[in-house]
Order: C-alpha cells, then structure tokens, then sequence
C-alpha cells in the first residue's frame, strides 16, 4: 500500500484554518480526505460547519490541549482510521490535521516518526501555517505558540490582508521571512487557494528541493539580543511559557532562524557526534532544522533534517559535474546560540 499522505494545518485562533479547510473540502479534485480535528471544549462547531457540506469523515477530538494529551489520541486515531481503510470500510485518500489555534505543532509532526506503524503507513506532507495580517504582530510579540507555528511552517498563507494597509503586510512579510526563510508566503483572500499550493508540497521529503534563501540576512543587520528563556531548555510545552512579552521589536523574536554555509566537505563522524550533543541539549528548542550536505567519503549529496530530537539522514541525488558542492544547512528555533552552533559545525569541517 501507498504511504496515505497527511497534511497539518496549524495556525493562531481566527487566522482562517476552518475556511481554508472548508474550501479545500468543498472544492472538486476528486480526492477523499479524511479530516482530523481537535478543538478546546464538549462541542465542536468547526465540525457542524463541516459536515453539512461534505461527507469526508470527521474525527473529534475535544480533549483539551494538544501538545500533551493528543500524541496518544492522534496514533489512536491514525492507527483507527489506517485499519479501517484496510479492511475497507473506509475509502480516503489522504488525511488533513486541523489543530486548535492554541497548539504547537511539533508534537503532531512528531507523532508520523515516533510510531513505527504510523510511519510505515502515512507520509507527513507538510505542516501549513495560517497567519492573520490585522492581529499577527500582537500574536507573534505575545504568544509564543504563534512563534513556534512559524517556525514549523513549510507553507505560510497570510489571511486578511485586505484589511490592513500595503506597508504593514510588507513588515509582515519581512518579519516572517526572518522567522522562517524556508517557508514560501502567500496571502490568500476567504480560503481560495489552489489544491496545489496545499497538498503533495513534500516539505517533510528528505530528497526535497531545499528552500533556503540564501540572501534572506544580507540586508539585516545582526543586532539581535538574545534572552535565554530557561524554560526552553526543559520543557516543550507552550503554556508553560511566560506568556506576556509585551516588548519585543519587530526583530527581537525569541523564533529566529539562521543558515550555515561552507565549500569545505564535512567529517561524518565529527558532524555526528556535535550534532548529536546540541540536540541532547537544544532539541525542545530546535524546531525544524535541515540542509544539504557535501560530505566526505560520498560523491552524492546528504540530505538531512529533524523536528526537535528528532533526527533523519539519507543520500540524496549526485552532485552535478559543475555544480560548487557547498553544504547549505538551516536552523530555526528558540533563542538558540549561534555562535555555538556555528562553532561546532566549522569544527566538523576537515
């Protein structure tokens, strides 16, 4: 059996993932989708808004916050709804997981690793996150739920964007970009997107074209300040962070991404082991982190990526005959030390 893709739309309270998703349910592309959602409280409205225009399956989930108690809910559910298929009782051919606005997706991509079952059966897509351009700057300075939905983006639809002026969705744009440069943005009017822009994008594909830009810093000055919440460093959990940073500026987000670059090919085992000792230490901080490497010892490419702890490897295609075999790597987490990483990977450089 084909690996079932899965799609995670993820986005802050009243950003429009229930009318992207309404649209994409409505609109005729002949696929069965089997829709996953888990909203705050006993009743779901988002699904009677659902239901009544499409016969996919809706699955409740009203159990409170996501990042705790749905990664078992969520391989139940996935491994419910992957027996049903086989025993034909249920006909779809892909599942979208729509979380509450409240929630970090980390532990939900995490989810389609950590369970053998699970992997073997679905292929997490990508993670689409939805931003509204009237509140999103309040959003983003205030909660850091909504910083962390950026910074697992591998698609950003930016909503509402009629209502505020030109120069304001401009800033927006720049300060999204700097959160996450990998995540393409496109502002969407009521949910009108086309299926293309929303499904069998491969963000999670380890051959994956790499979207990292390599110009998105050279206007910036680096004159950030970086705070060390201690609260990262042991707990993934968003409630538990201090929730009312009033003061940060357009570029102090405690979310920032950096790119690491090099001509000079990497030692496997020196990049191994430094990797694997700032994800024992930064892994509940480092969202989503990826790159193309030029390796010793390989004429291909080595194409890795990772969600928190979660770390995967694999070779990729050949490096072409005229191609400048440069190691490309992106980081995007919390407060993370650049100075420390960039350290350590010069120092895994032969």
């Amino acid at each position: 059996m084909n690996l079932i893709p899965a799609t995670i739309i993820t986005g802050f309270l009243g950003s429009g993932k229930t009318t992207l998703l309404k649209r994409v349910l409505t609109e005729a592309h002949g696929q069965k989708i089997a829709v996953i959602e888990n909203e705050f409280g006993e009743e779901n409205i988002d699904s009677d808004i659902l239901v009544n225009d499409t016969t996919e399956q809706i699955i409740q989930m009203s159990n409170g916050c996501i990042c705790c108690s749905i990664r078992e809910d969520l391989r139940a559910t996935l491994h419910s709804l992957a027996e049903k298929k086989r025993k034909g009782e249920l006909n779809f051919d892909r599942v979208v997981i729509e979380t509450t606005g409240l929630a970090d997706p980390g532990p939900v991509a995490q989810t389609f690793f950590m369970d053998d079952e699970i992997a073997e059966t679905y292929a997490l897509d990508a993670i689409l996150t939805l931003v509204d351009a009237k509140h999103a700057n309040q959003q983003l300075n205030d909660r850091q739920e909504a910083r962390r939905q950026i910074g697992f983006a591998d698609q950003i639809f930016i909503s509402k964007s009629d209502l505020v002026a030109k120069d304001e969705v401009d800033a927006l744009v720049h300060r999204l970009k700097h959160m996450n440069p990998r995540a393409p943005q496109q502002a969407v009017h009521f949910g009108e997107v086309p299926i293309a822009s929303v499904f069998d994008l491969k963000g999670f594909n380890l051959n994956a074209k790499l979207d990292i830009d390599p110009d998105f810093l050279k206007a910036e000055e680096e004159h950030h300040h970086h705070h060390d919440h201690a609260h990262g460093e042991h707990c993934d959990h968003p409630s538990h962070a201090h929730e009312g940073h009033g003061h940060h500026h357009v570029h102090d987000d405690d979310v920032k991404s950096f790119v690491f670059r090099s001509d000079r090919k990497f030692s496997p085992e020196k990049l191994e082991d430094f990797l694997g000792a700032i994800v024992n230490i930064y892994g509940p901080r480092m969202l989503r982190y990826k790159g193309v490497l030029n390796m010793q010892g390989t004429d291909r490419k080595v194409i890795f990526q990772g969600v928190h702890q979660l770390m995967g490897s694999d070779l990729g295609p050949q490096w072409g005959p005229k191609e400048k075999r440069t190691s490309k790597m992106v980081f995007i987490g919390i407060d993370l030390p650049k100075d420390i990483f960039v350290q350590g990977l010069e120092q895994s450089l032969i």
